[in-house]
């Protein structure tokens, strides 16, 4: 293999989540085979590699919409209130005011939506930096969210509802089609369109962008939209898993989980390229690592901190730099 092969290897941004994901799965083949352990039940699939796929899902979806935020150079804190505000609303629609799924449910994803363009629209026209302009609707959005509930955990019933969030098609949870046809589709649209050139446009130089033509602040106001939708799906999947909208405890911290995907998937935080595939791979990476944590007996309180570091030393080893400082120490104890 020739010295160019190596490098584009290892320049992979793929391989590294890849490699992480690996990892997780042969610590289990040694520490843990109840991790591969699969049983079908009236024609659903059963076991902890299903449970992390459709667990993992509403950190996929939160990840998708995140990559094209940071993509373009911003970041969304705010993902987690969405979530809450999402799940409050269809619940309460459903429970409390008596409406159904087709109306709950887009009443639910049009208030998300807006919650999106509001956090762009700030960044957009008021100037105020991305962290800081989520941050408001990241600490305000979870009052909103009990102010729907009045506090309460809103316990509901609705068939359509319950089918999303716990439902089987052809065995597989439901949650996971629905989510590989939003990766499917976003996927399409950035190849086959130029969208996705003019993401990475605005997140390398969004002045040359402008110089050039890309209308960047209407391309923001729709990426934070698109962002604020997938939350509110999350938020509405995280509710319908349960049957029940909990404001306080539904996405919380998911926002962190969501950039945590994000960059070990390897889109940079900069802004530019950005990877929707290594996102969904981050985030079924955080799944299988938080589900392996737990299957060895390590506390709630406690995974966080193994979790951080195997977080911390992907993320290193995608650093071209820290992979350069490396090499050469490898080579200087070779050469002694």
């Amino acid at each position: 293999m020739s010295t160019v092969s190596k490098r584009n290897w290892r320049e992979n941004p793929l391989i590294w989540p890849t490699a992480g994901l690996a990892l997780v799965v042969a610590f289990n083949l040694f520490f843990g085979a109840e991790f591969f352990s699969i049983s079908i039940q009236d024609g659903h699939l059963y076991g902890n590699l299903v449970d992390i796929l459709s667990q993992g899902a509403r950190v996929m979806l939160l990840s998708l919409g995140m990559t094209l935020v940071i993509a373009t150079g911003g970041v969304d804190l705010s993902v987690g209130a969405v979530m809450a505000i999402a799940g409050a609303l269809v619940a309460a629609l459903v429970e409390r005011a008596g409406l159904g799924f087709f109306v709950a449910f887009p009443a639910a994803m049009a208030v998300s939506m807006l919650l999106g363009v509001f956090n762009g629209s700030l960044v957009v026209f008021a100037r105020i930096q991305p962290i800081i302009a989520t941050l408001i609707l990241m600490v305000a959005g979870r009052g909103v969210a009990q102010l729907i509930t009045t506090s309460d955990v809103i316990i509901f019933e609705d068939p359509v509802l319950e089918f999303m969030g716990q439902g089987y098609l052809l065995g597989i949870p439901f949650s996971l089609w629905l989510v590989a046809a939003i990766f499917v589709g976003m996927v399409l649209l950035i190849r086959k369109t130029a969208i996705g050139l003019l993401i990475e446009a605005v997140g390398d130089n969004e002045n040359a962008s402008r110089f050039s033509g890309i209308n960047a602040s209407q391309l923001k106001l729709i990426v934070y939209g698109v962002c604020g939708l997938l939350a509110g799906l999350a938020g509405v999947l995280e509710a319908a898993s349960l049957s029940a909208a909990d404001p306080i405890k539904s996405g919380e911290l998911r926002e962190l989980d969501a950039i945590f995907a994000v960059v070990i998937g390897g889109t940079a935080l900069t802004g530019g390229r950005f990877l929707l595939l290594g996102s969904i791979l981050g985030a079924i990476l955080l799944q299988a690592l938080t589900v392996t944590l737990y299957n060895v007996g390590v506390p709630a309180a406690v995974a966080p901190v193994p979790k951080a570091i195997v977080i911390v030393a992907v993320c290193l080893l995608q650093a071209p730099r820290f992979r350069t400082q490396i090499s050469k120490i490898v080579g200087l104890r070779r050469g002694k």
